[in-house]
């Protein structure tokens, strides 16, 4: 079946007001000041005035949305009550336009009854802060170092700025939603990250507990979690986390049915130059052939990898997604081809 084009959603925006988000008390008047990066707003009018002129389609055009409507019911009743753990970062922060149509489908998911999580990170928006800083970043193998003054920093933007942003925004967008940081209520606890013991990466942490309850409580109540990669040790020390791995902790932890994973790629492709040789669905055993074959690599892999071992510890699938893509969650979730690669046991 073809997948439906991201303007075929709008009826889909449009039920959701008819759910209930109005009805969810008034949203939040919020200021940009705290965010350390110069983002702007997105002007969603155009979305909410097709949502509110859906009567102007022409009979065919209304069909078609109905169709849509039609396939999505489906998975709709398959998912509702079920946990989808939603990873963001990368460049999808800095694009204004892609991260409201994200928030937007994070909205609607959690009002047709599913409980959507979000896990964040941050690391372009930390840059900026430490060039602002004067503080000159270094990575080893892909992680952070993070000294003290890193980590002043790291805690700035991801628990506090950023974190912040994301729930007041989702608000505003009409939805509900909860900020869950060691400065607020902490979900996510851990330890320093010792991979070599030739190594020292600083205030670099893995999680090795999630506090479960507090975030189905939410899900409970209808509220989205927000959650930064940051987690909190025994002595309350404080550390910085790889956004994936934070993701994929929280995902193993709630038993979660999806993890989707908002990339700047459309997902797996046997060419990797080629988004139209983009592979829809993989299983774990398809995916160790091609990393073995070559046409999985560099840096995929450790992507791949990732999705695999969580795979075997209890989440149902792992969704690899274009996060610029407007509306790219919905149409991989409740669309029947997707538009992204899916990982299965």
């Amino acid at each position: 079946m073809a997948v439906c084009l991201p303007s075929q959603l709008t009826l889909w925006v449009a039920a959701s007001k008819l759910i209930g988000f109005s009805d969810r008390g008034k949203t939040t008047k919020i200021s940009l000041k705290s965010i350390p990066h110069d983002i702007k707003r997105a002007d969603v009018s155009p979305i909410t005035q097709r949502a509110e002129n859906i009567g102007d389609f022409t009979l065919e055009e209304a069909i078609a949305k109905a169709n849509t409507l039609i396939e999505a019911m489906g998975w709709i009743r398959q998912f509702r009550g079920k946990t989808t753990v939603i990873k963001l970062g990368g460049s999808i922060l800095d694009d204004t336009q892609a991260l409201m149509h994200i928030l937007l489908d994070v909205i609607f998911m959690e009002s047709v009854g599913m409980n959507p999580v979000l896990v964040h990170g941050g690391g372009k928006a930390i840059n900026r802060e430490l060039a602002e800083a004067g503080i000159q970043p270094h990575f080893v193998r892909g992680r952070r170092v993070t000294d003290q003054a890193t980590l002043n920093v790291v805690e700035k933007v991801l628990a506090g700025d950023l974190n912040v942003f994301l729930t007041e925004e989702m608000e505003r967008l009409g939805g509900r939603a909860m900020n869950l940081s060691f400065l607020t209520t902490n979900v996510l606890f851990g330890q320093k990250l010792a991979e070599r013991p030739d190594e020292d990466l600083g205030f670099v942490g893995e999680v090795t507990r999630v506090d479960r309850n507090v975030i189905e409580g939410l899900s409970y109540t209808d509220q989205v979690p927000v959650i930064p990669s940051m987690c909190e040790g025994d002595d309350g020390q404080h550390y910085n986390v790889n956004a994936d791995t934070a993701a994929m902790a929280v995902a193993q932890s709630l038993g979660a049915e999806k993890l989707v994973f908002l990339s700047d790629v459309n997902g797996v492709r046997r060419d990797k130059e080629d988004p139209d040789t983009i592979i829809h669905s993989l299983s774990s055993a398809e995916a160790r052939e091609l990393i073995e074959s070559g046409v999985i690599d560099a840096g995929m892999i450790p992507k791949v990898e990732a999705c695999l071992e969580t795979l075997g510890r209890g989440v149902g699938k792992v969704h690899i997604i274009d996060g610029k893509l407007r509306h790219s969650l919905l149409l991989e979730i409740f669309t029947t081809q997707g538009v992204g690669t899916e990982i299965h046991l």
